[in-house]
């Protein structure tokens, strides 16, 4: 079966977005696909620099001290599907997940196309607003590196603040069930 990776870009370990991921994972999970969750919590991640070193190395590794930025890029790699959340800071994605996309995105075209035809999907968690920006955003990242991106029962969002509010927004936690059984059948289709 199929590998995911999702990456919790939020600098709040297990808050609403690792529950959100969680509950697509299980759906991949129940599956038979395997999955790992990464917390960037605790890990912070600087931006690019835009150096162009990985374009000149062509090694599939940012030149820039490593962060673990190189590890992430390496289980994207190795994954057949990437999930990227993120809480919605002032409309946008965090810090963290920024230095993710730009960092990780620079690499994997510098290096013909790492990603390419990989599932990809985004998910963001929200107070209240904000969110499709976030997952705009990241959607972005997917489709520029030639990735194939799932749809769900509405925009991968859920709604909450305090850690485990997202719990109660129903809807939310409907939509990344719906995400996780679409990502694995998509996987399903594109590694039989």
């Amino acid at each position: 079966m199929a590998k995911v990776v999702a990456f919790n870009c939020s600098p709040r370990k297990d808050g609403n977005t690792a529950i959100m991921l969680r509950a697509a994972l299980a759906e991949l999970e129940a599956a038979g696909h395997r999955t790992e969750l990464v917390q960037l919590a605790g890990r912070p991640l600087r931006g690019c620099t835009a150096c162009k070193g990985c374009f000149r190395n062509k090694d599939r590794k940012c030149t820039l001290p490593d962060d673990g930025l190189n590890g992430y890029v390496e289980k994207m790699c190795e994954a057949d599907g990437v999930i990227i959340g993120s809480p919605t800071y002032f409309s946008d994605m965090t810090a963290e997940a920024k230095a993710l996309i730009d960092r990780a995105g620079y690499v994997g075209m510098a290096n013909g196309g790492l990603y390419r035809r990989k599932a990809g999907a985004a998910v963001a968690a929200a107070r209240r607003g904000g969110a499709v920006h976030v997952f705009d955003s990241v959607n972005h990242f997917f489709l520029i590196n030639q990735m194939v991106v799932p749809g769900a029962s509405y925009w991968n969002f859920g709604l909450g603040r305090e850690i485990g509010e997202v719990r109660g927004d129903e809807e939310g936690m409907r939509t990344m069930k719906v995400l996780g059984e679409n990502m694995a059948w998509l996987l399903s289709r594109l590694h039989p």
